[in-house]
């Protein structure tokens, strides 16, 4: 059985779908989530679904992002995840912290990758004009939204949608793809998921 801690920032609707697969056959169990922000809403969540929670606040690291990762990295091996996934974690992590999770850390991103890396991917779909949008989970390198994509779901752009309302029908699709992907991943198999 594979253990999988989740990084999160805010509510966690990714992390909330991922713990509720995490049951019956799934080759994998939660042992962790974590966040960089006392408040986040999503520790309360996995609080109450029996999952360990621990908070690691980013501010008074004041920008030392080699300190703040050395005390993640000390709480995540306290846990001993097999697996890291990256759920709404809105902290970008060094080259040397995510080595360290090579080929074992998995993130998902509100885009069809390599199209819309970063931020604010929905308004960019619409000012591109696209027809199609979706998001990708994908293997997490030192590359910004750069590495192995491991699943895509794509949503139709509808004539009238703003950011938001491509983001709810994106959002909708990131809590069927990650759950998916994240199942596949943990019996070893990285064949793409792709939903429709």
């Amino acid at each position: 059985m594979k253990r999988v801690a989740i990084l999160i920032s805010g509510g966690g609707s990714n992390m909330l779908r991922l713990v509720e697969d995490m049951t019956g056959d799934h080759p994998a169990r939660p042992c962790l989530v974590l966040a960089n922000d006392p408040d986040a809403g999503g520790l309360v969540k996995a609080a109450a679904l029996g999952v360990p929670t621990a908070a690691i606040d980013h501010r008074p690291y004041k920008g030392d992002r080699a300190a703040f990762e050395a005390a993640l990295q000390a709480r995540l091996e306290e846990a001993a995840p097999d697996i890291l996934c990256l759920a709404g974690f809105m902290r970008v992590l060094t080259a040397p912290f995510v080595n360290g999770w090579k080929g074992r850390m998995l993130n998902i991103h509100p885009s069809l990758l390599p199209k819309y890396r970063g931020l604010h991917t929905h308004a960019r779909a619409l000012e591109a004009g696209d027809t199609e949008h979706g998001c990708t989970v994908h293997e997490v390198t030192a590359e910004l939204d750069g590495g192995p994509i491991l699943g895509q779901a794509r949503v139709p752009v509808n004539s009238g949608d703003t950011p938001d309302d491509l983001a709810a029908r994106v959002l909708q699709m990131e809590h069927r793809l990650y759950p998916a992907v994240l199942r596949r991943f943990a019996a070893g198999d990285r064949t793409p998921v792709q939903m429709p």
